[in-house]
């Protein structure tokens, strides 16, 4: 069983009173009046009884009970059905909360299936602007979209700031799989929010466009807005991915270079450790005749000869930056 957040009645931008679900479409019948109900997941008994109320369409019924993956928006005679996301992060975990929008000559219906960032802010905002509020339910619905636009600002920039931190670690210390993972993680979710973002655009320009009874056209800037704040978060969002992206691929290089320098430095050390190796082999050999065994001071030359190749390997890998 869910829960009426508000319901009430408005008429020229002000609020009349307080309604319950039954007393909406009488209300809603009156010249100059209209009725917003703000539910929080609503069952089919409860939508049933709005659909009585408002003659809302059959299929749009059916939409608001079942999960859609994207916003969209569809029509119904002369009414609207919109289902919009709000993103909340929850521990560091991304979700969408899912919102249908019922629109229609004399009413405006919520219903939040899930516990996002309360609408109660939005209706505040419209009280508080009576000359816009008189618009009636196209500024409300315009209020609403600009509402769900919003809150992806806060989400994205959230992330943003983990994949600075990241990006900064990742530059100061060694590249460790819980970083890849986490910068990983965080793209994803860059990917998704785009993914719910970008149906807005093509909705907020269908709302330009319709000839709806209870959309007038001084409005339609309003929506343009809309438009506007959608692109600007999109933008916002590639940008941030291929940030995401860009992080990884650059800890990726710096790692290599790491573990190019780690090489570069085993290999130096095995050619100086293969010097005095070889000279000692060549002296290891079984042969009799070897004119260097019968020196008196043949065993302090060969050792002064492999510290002077030695140090004169180890000066020149030293030089070149591979010690």
């Amino acid at each position: 069983m869910g829960r009426v957040v508000a319901a009430a009645v408005y008429n020229t931008g002000r609020k009349v009173t307080n309604i319950s679900l039954k007393d909406g479409a009488e209300w809603a019948a009156k010249p100059d009046h209209f009725v917003w109900i703000g539910l929080e997941e609503p069952d089919a008994q409860e939508l049933a009884v709005l659909q009585r109320q408002f003659n809302l369409h059959e299929l749009a019924i059916q939409d608001a009970l079942e999960d859609h993956s994207r916003p969209k928006l569809e029509t119904f005679g002369d009414a609207l059905f919109i289902v919009t996301y709000s993103p909340i992060r929850i521990e560091g975990q991304l979700e969408f909360i899912e919102t249908n929008i019922f629109a229609g000559k004399g009413y405006v219906i919520t219903a939040r299936n899930g516990h996002s960032a309360s609408y109660a802010h939005v209706r505040q905002r419209c009280e508080a602007r009576p000359l816009l509020l008189e618009q009636g339910e196209d500024f409300v619905l315009y209020a609403l979209l600009d509402f769900v636009i919003e809150s992806y600002q806060p989400v994205g920039e959230a992330i943003h700031a983990e994949i600075d931190e990241l990006e900064r670690s990742i530059l100061a210390t060694e590249l460790n799989e819980r970083d890849i993972q986490r910068l990983h993680s965080l793209r994803r979710d860059v990917l998704r929010l785009r993914r719910y973002v970008a149906p807005m655009v093509e909705i907020s320009e269908e709302l330009q466009n319709l000839e709806f009874p209870f959309i007038d056209k001084t409005m339609r800037p309003y929506f343009r807005d809309v438009q506007i704040h959608v692109a600007r978060q999109m933008e916002d969002l590639t940008t941030l991915a291929e940030i995401a992206s860009q992080t990884i691929e650059v800890g990726v290089l710096l790692e290599s270079s790491r573990q190019s320098v780690v090489q570069r430095k085993f290999a130096a050390w095995a050619a100086i450790l293969a010097f005095p190796t070889a000279v000692a082999g060549i002296y290891g050999m079984n042969f009799q005749n070897m004119p260097e065994l019968t020196w008196q001071y043949g065993y302090f030359g060969v050792v002064g000869f492999i510290a002077t190749g030695c140090t004169s390997l180890w000066a020149s890998f030293k030089k070149s930056g591979w010690l």
